[in-house]
């Protein structure tokens, strides 16, 4: 693998961590109103928001689970395959 396919690949995964450890500490009610919490949000957010208002506006976010870490996860590996196979 050359170089910028490791980097592409350690983003995404780095990405990816991020956006489950936001699973995990939402679960801990003291850990949401932690600081690391708080940067973990404003790192994911970005990736979240569009996600869980593309899934509110076909109808499939609408109850109490969020589903948008799912749909980020499956998206995320899917343009990192596609940049890695491009590159």
């Amino acid at each position: 693998m050359t170089i910028i396919k490791t980097s592409i690949y350690r983003l995404f995964s780095l990405i990816e961590l991020l956006i489950l450890a936001r699973i995990i500490m939402s679960y801990i009610p003291s850990l949401r109103t932690s600081k690391f919490y708080e940067i973990i949000f404003q790192l994911t957010e970005p990736i979240l928001f569009p996600i869980r208002e593309l899934l509110y506006k076909i109808g499939l976010n609408k109850g109490m689970i969020d589903f948008s870490p799912i749909a980020a996860f499956l998206l995320l590996s899917i343009i990192r395959n596609l940049l890695i196979s491009i590159l």
